[in-house]
């Protein structure tokens, strides 16, 4: 597991190219035959990708020892959202079907995780976010039509994208998590501007359908203290709750955005006007 520390907002400004990359992106989210698993201590989420071949993954061994319980999500909840082939998860014995841009919420006091491939040739690609949790709540599966879908933007300002709302209050109860993906359309670039903060919940964003010979341009640090981080396909960046959050890529693409926080408000935003930003 990787851990990353929190940092302090004017710590942040003295970085160079290669140390802000090394505390905020996650550079291989997916591994063949393997699960990956980045623990940020900004809300303690741990973000991550599972991608099983012809074996089934499960959790590590002893990863809530790691935490300081006895099983990963004792005290945690775990949202996941699919963006490979048919998959399946096993949750306590109870097996859930995933298919490609499908999510699954599993709340906490699950002990045993497994997840497989369908088609091996294909293989599931299972991106999650977890957060702490204080209380049971039942697994829900949710495909895009359970989803609760909206498209903005417009061509001249090139961002028309619709967002898709998984894990948010209206569609499915969870204790801090919210979870979700957005698809711009061909032609639009920018998957928010103006841009946001919101200091009440950080967020990370997982960039994907990046083509090869393309990249996202992800804005950071605070409005008038603005930094960026090129982002290639399946790559994550951590956004701590005093940063914008707000990209823009050489070329349409998606995104699956995860928050955590006391407020699961999606609206709830502090938006920053064009002419401040610096």
């Amino acid at each position: 597991m990787d851990t990353r520390q929190a940092m302090h907002s004017t710590q942040a400004k003295t970085l160079d190219t290669e140390a802000l990359r090394r505390q905020f992106l996650v550079e291989e989210v997916f591994r063949p035959g393997e699960m990956t698993m980045t623990y940020s201590h900004i809300d303690r989420i741990v973000v991550g990708g599972v991608m099983p071949l012809a074996a089934p993954l499960g959790l590590p061994d002893g990863i809530g020892r790691t935490f300081g319980v006895e099983f990963f999500l004792q005290r945690r909840e775990i949202g996941i959202i699919n963006i490979g082939g048919p998959a399946q998860v096993a949750i306590d014995g109870e097996m859930v079907s995933v298919g490609s841009k499908e999510a699954v919420y599993i709340g906490m006091g699950a002990r045993e995780l497994a997840f497989s491939s369908v088609e091996p040739a294909r293989p599931a690609k299972l991106y999650y976010n977890s957060a702490p949790a204080h209380r049971a709540l039942p697994t829900k599966r949710l495909t895009l039509a359970d989803a609760s879908s909206t498209t903005v933007g417009d061509k001249r300002n090139g961002n028309r994208r619709t967002i898709n709302k998984f894990l948010v209050p209206e569609v499915v109860e969870t204790c801090q998590l919210s979870m979700g993906m957005t698809n711009l359309e061909e032609g639009s670039l920018w998957n928010t501007m103006p841009t946001h903060t919101h200091e009440r919940r950080m967020e990370v964003y997982l960039y994907f359908d990046v083509d090869p010979d393309a990249a996202v341009f992800h804005l950071m640090g605070q409005p008038q203290e603005t930094r960026h981080i090129v982002v290639r396909n399946e790559q994550a960046v951590i956004s701590p709750s005093w940063s914008i959050h707000s990209g823009v890529g050489t070329r349409a693409y998606s995104f699956i955005w995860g928050m955590v926080g006391e407020n699961q408000t999606y609206d709830d935003m502090d938006h920053v006007e064009v002419a401040a930003l610096r």
